[in-house]
């Protein structure tokens, strides 16, 4: 059977946690407009080459209405994302969208993580040397890549680092899109809810120098600030984003590099190739998770297939990175490729609103690595290390490395 004609299960899964699944290639080449299962059993389309994943997550056309009641749900529980109200309360598209981003975004600007660059420093060798007097070996994971994200989206949104664990179930609950019940997803997103009420209230009776402060200060909608509801799902979106993809992503970014050790004996003769070969761990991420959903509200052609009205669409960036009519030997990890137009944070109107963030914490982590331990390697062969399954955002169960 040929794959136009069959229905794979999505995510499809990958024999090893660092290579992606041989399918993509496949796919993109033969059918790159595909019918896919989802976990919920709903069906939904494919799409993996290049232009056609730009193309959509820049058309308007294609929303993040996936509440729609024809729209596929992406697990049965309703986990994954956001549930479908909570969802809607950050506006969609349009001027509205817009202001959001621009309230929102003055905190995420390059010249803003200049100035947080050193605080992210000092976090990344203290933590480093935590790891450093605890043995020869640890799990850089747990070390370094998940609490240093954790503490840097605390300080700006003025909430106590202290409560990193909550957090970290909270978003594993709300982003997990097969281990959780629905009643234990309603139950962290009440919890997450209601701590995220009693914060905005401690912040509104004493402000600090924070983005929720700040969001407070600019008045309700009729002075050309948010909704109270709007500042505190931002604030609850901004936690589980601002942590869990960087957390991962400093962990699968590491293994990418230790795992053929030639790179990171290059990067140690040469760190002015960090900001290149942090883009391009970025690009060559097999294990990004689900991808970006868009649902249709009109019918639209994509790649020479017309799409109903209602079509749920998962573009995955992952795989379009990896498209040889994109990028020249896609396939291979080149630590000085520039231009390297990857589509790991969006494209368009929605594209991601704290890559600047990412990108200053992966490119400080990699600096410091490089001059605290320069003689880094992985303590297991890179076949055994074992993705997180069923996340939203993809990850490696622990990053157990020597030095």
């Amino acid at each position: 059977m040929s794959l136009n004609e069959q229905v794979l299960s999505y995510p499809i899964p990958a024999d090893a946690a660092l290579e992606p699944p041989a399918e993509w290639a496949e796919l993109r080449g033969k059918c790159p407009v595909a019918h896919v299962t989802l976990p919920s059993g709903d069906q939904a389309t494919l799409l993996t080459r290049y232009a056609d994943v730009k193309q959509v997550l820049a058309d308007p056309r294609f929303t993040r209405q996936l509440n729609a009641p024809d729209a596929a749900r992406l697990s049965a529980e309703g986990g994954g994302v956001f549930n479908s109200e909570m969802a809607t309360i950050i506006p969609d598209g349009g001027e509205e969208h817009q202001h959001w981003r621009r309230l929102v975004g003055k905190w995420f600007t390059a010249k803003r993580m200049t100035a947080l660059r050193p605080s992210m420093t000092e976090i990344a060798e203290q933590l480093i040397d935590d790891m450093v007097k605890r043995g020869r070996s640890g799990d850089l994971r747990a070390g370094l890549g998940f609490p240093l994200p954790v503490y840097v989206i605390c300080d700006m949104l003025g909430v106590p680092a202290a409560d990193r664990d909550r957090f970290s179930y909270w978003s594993d609950t709300l982003l997990n899109l097969t281990r959780y019940s629905k009643a234990e997803i309603d139950a962290a997103q009440g919890e997450f809810f209601q701590y995220m009420s009693d914060h905005l209230a401690a912040k509104r009776a004493e402000p600090g120098e924070d983005l929720l402060s700040e969001l407070i200060a600019a008045g309700g909608p009729e002075d050309g600030g948010l909704a109270d509801i709007q500042i505190l799902v931002t604030g609850m979106a901004l936690l589980v984003a601002g942590h869990e993809t960087t957390a991962n992503m400093i962990g699968k970014m590491v293994s990418m590099l230790l795992a053929d050790r030639s790179r990171w004996e290059r990067l140690l003769a040469d760190p002015s190739l960090i900001r290149t070969a942090v883009e391009e761990t970025l690009r060559l991420d097999a294990n990004s998770g689900f991808g970006l959903p868009r649902y249709l509200r009109e019918e639209t052609e994509v790649s020479g297939t017309v799409l109903p009205r209602g079509t749920t669409v998962v573009c995955s960036m992952a795989a379009a990175n990896r498209d040889e009519s994109a990028f020249e030997a896609a396939a291979e990890m080149d630590l000085s490729r520039s231009p390297n137009p990857h589509l790991s944070f969006g494209s368009g109107a929605h594209s991601c609103l704290g890559q600047a963030l990412a990108r200053t914490e992966l490119q400080v982590v990699l600096e410091v690595l490089l001059r605290k331990l320069p003689t880094l390697e992985l303590a297991v062969p890179v076949e055994e290390l074992e993705r997180v399954e069923g996340l939203a955002v993809g990850g490696l169960r622990t990053v157990p490395v020597r030095w």
